[in-house]
């Protein structure tokens, strides 16, 4: 896969070297370290906190996730199978429960993404 904005949220790769893990874990249902950060990238030592307070944006972007995987749901159960809305309700609960350090990760990249541009020559250097 050529190295895009959607290789690092994809594979937890730092946004602007897309080879540093931008997580301590790889393993998402680790709940101790989940959600743990180096403070810089291992790779190319950018920083993963540009500022104080910048992840409260992922927020956002996690409430969208939800809300994609709700609708998505919705068409299945509803739409395609005539399931009802209990059966909706029961499978969205289950799936938030089940993918919810899944969503926070894929939301903190999503955001950081936004704002960092990946640069070959960091890639390239491997500091």
């Amino acid at each position: 896969m050529s190295k895009t904005k959607l290789y690092s949220i994809l594979h937890n790769k730092c946004p602007h070297c897309h080879e540093g893990n931008f997580f301590i874990t790889k393993n998402p249902y680790d709940l101790k370290n989940f959600d743990k950060q180096p403070e810089r990238c291992p790779v190319c030592h950018s920083s993963y906190m540009p500022e104080n307070g910048f992840y409260y944006g992922a927020m956002y972007v996690s409430y969208g996730l939800d809300i994609a995987l709700g609708i998505a749901l919705f068409v299945l159960s509803n739409v395609i199978f005539s399931w009802g809305t209990t059966t909706f309700l029961i499978l969205f609960v289950v799936s938030i429960l089940l993918l919810w350090t899944i969503i926070f990760r894929k939301a903190r990249l999503i955001w950081i993404n936004l704002f960092v541009k990946y640069d070959k020559t960091k890639a390239a250097t491997k500091a």
